[in-house]
């Protein structure tokens, strides 16, 4: 997962709509939940009943006397064909920092969809969809401001270290009082386990995606009782909260692989194709940094200073669209630099810190083995620091406890496991679900080529079969008719928003 600084924009419609479960835990005690009754829509327009609530936890549960926090969640009940006895899912989100109980009510394709996929559920079992302690709709969304960064000198990982230091501190001096320490992965996990018992469940089924996979991972390793089974996709592991960088740039040699095929982009190809116009670029910046004007919205013109550490970024950053990011390199190397300032621009600007994310992220933090393999990594040079070194500078700095070694490292899990992992990600490469998977011996990968860091069902797009087979498991444990790879069609790549430039003899 990249952990280098993350800006969002809160919607300040929130506000007014969390004074009310904030004003209500007063009259809670831990554990309660409050429930109401609501229909949604499906997408044949049909109505669906589901229940949304609040369950009411201790903010921190080592202190005896925390205040109780809200957090949100929904259910839907399984279709009358389904066993009573079937074990329900917990959906947890990904993020950190992601809040989905909008997809209720939000009209937007985004919520259109993930309601279409929940109510798909009801074939398997009960859905219930848990939010994150510290970001939910039903309880507390706990930001800071983030301070723009200046335009006149290249970006830097040091300076995003200090930068996440003194957003510790402001954290902590903007909220005196709530007790962030309670943010951890256990805290976490916990949430999941009081839900559990608070809906009256002795078993449940596990399903996420990215931090959603680590978060189910953290409670499979702190209650592994109460899982049945679990469904992990585009899988981080309890010591990958920071992604290793040559594993990153293995999953971009392999879309560079059919990138470099690709009729419309080869005449911008250089010699080498596009992991040398990677290197070609790379030493470009190391020699001298670039100033790119810009001109703003209002007719102003805005410069900008790019540097190598900037390039750095940029290879990690851009590549979530796998389809986007040759044509965003290829521009690089022919020095159209625009549009990635203005990337760059928006990404420079005052914004908004999730404190959930580097809370959660510096409670696990990373065990000294991996710290050495990131530090001494072959592709620090093209890559950088940027995914670990502002986590593992600022941890001291956020009051959330870190877990220890005892709950970062792997060790066996007999739990079934289904892993969805594309080797075009990214942001959690593959390599994680194949490291963690020895240790799953009930376990079971489905390797997609080509995909990216998406969820379970999305990879399983093009497969029918298997996602039937994936809800087949949910129901019962059996993994009959789990394939174990997938591969995806080459998808149409971009192509650079300018001529290709003659060819020269």
């Amino acid at each position: 997962m990249l952990s280098f600084n993350r800006m969002f924009c809160l919607p300040l419609a929130f506000a007014y709509f969390l004074l009310i479960p904030a004003l209500a835990s007063a009259a809670h005690k831990a554990g309660d939940i409050v429930v109401e009754q609501r229909v949604a829509i499906d997408d044949k327009g049909q109505s669906v009943a589901y229940e949304i609530g609040t369950l009411y936890v201790p903010e921190n549960r080592l202190n005896p006397r925390s205040r109780l926090i809200g957090v949100g969640f929904a259910r839907i009940r399984a279709s009358a064909s389904v066993s009573s006895g079937t074990p329900p899912v917990f959906w947890l989100p990904g993020g950190p920092g992601l809040t989905v109980l909008g997809a209720f009510t939000d009209s937007d394709a985004a919520s259109k969809s993930r309601l279409t996929s929940w109510l798909a559920f009801r074939q398997a079992s009960d859905l219930v969809v848990v939010e994150q302690r510290g970001y939910t709709l039903r309880g507390d969304m706990l930001t800071i401001p983030l301070p723009a960064s200046p335009d006149d000198r290249p970006g830097s990982v040091r300076a995003d270290a200090a930068a996440m230091r003194a957003q510790a501190r402001a954290a902590v001096a903007a909220y005196p009082d709530k007790d962030l320490s309670g943010y951890d992965i256990g805290e976490f996990a916990s949430d999941v386990d009081d839900l559990r018992r608070a809906l009256g469940y002795e078993k449940i089924s596990l399903f996420g995606g990215s931090f959603g996979s680590q978060w189910a991972l953290a409670v499979m390793r702190l209650h592994p009782g109460i899982v049945s089974r679990a469904v992990l996709a585009s899988v981080e592991p309890l010591d990958n909260g920071y992604d290793m960088p040559s594993h990153v740039y293995a999953a971009l040699q392999r879309i560079a692989y059919d990138a470099d095929r690709d009729p419309q982009l080869v005449p911008y190809m250089p010699p080498g194709g596009l992991m040398a116009a990677v290197r070609i670029i790379h030493e470009r910046f190391a020699a001298a940094p670039v100033t790119v004007a810009i001109t703003e919205d209002n007719g102003t013109t805005r410069n900008l200073v790019l540097g190598a550490e900037d390039l750095q970024l940029a290879l990690l950053s851009h590549t979530q669209e796998s389809a986007e990011w040759p044509a965003f390199i290829l521009s690089i190397y022919h020095r159209h630099y625009e549009a990635w300032a203005r990337d760059v621009a928006k990404d420079r600007q005052a914004g908004t810190t999730i404190l959930i994310g580097p809370l959660s992220d510096s409670s696990l933090g990373v065990s000294p083995e991996r710290e050495h393999l990131l530090r001494t990594d072959p592709a620090l040079d093209l890559l950088g620091e940027w995914n670990f070194e502002g986590n593992i500078a600022s941890a001291p700095d956020w009051p959330t406890r870190d877990m220890g070694d005892a709950v970062r490292l792997p060790k066996t899990v007999d739990i079934p496991v289904i892993f969805i992992h594309g080797d075009w990600d990214t942001s959690t490469p593959i390599e994680n679900t194949l490291g963690l998977l020895p240790y799953f011996p009930n376990g079971h990968a489905i390797l997609v080529h080509r995909g990216s860091h998406d969820g379970a069902f999305y990879q399983l797009r093009n497969e029918p079969a298997a996602k039937q087979a994936v809800y087949g498991f949910l129901r019962s444990g059996d993994t009959k008719g789990l394939p174990v790879q997938i591969v995806l069609p080459i998808p149409r790549f971009d192509v650079p928003a300018f001529a290709p430039p003659p060819k020269t003899t």
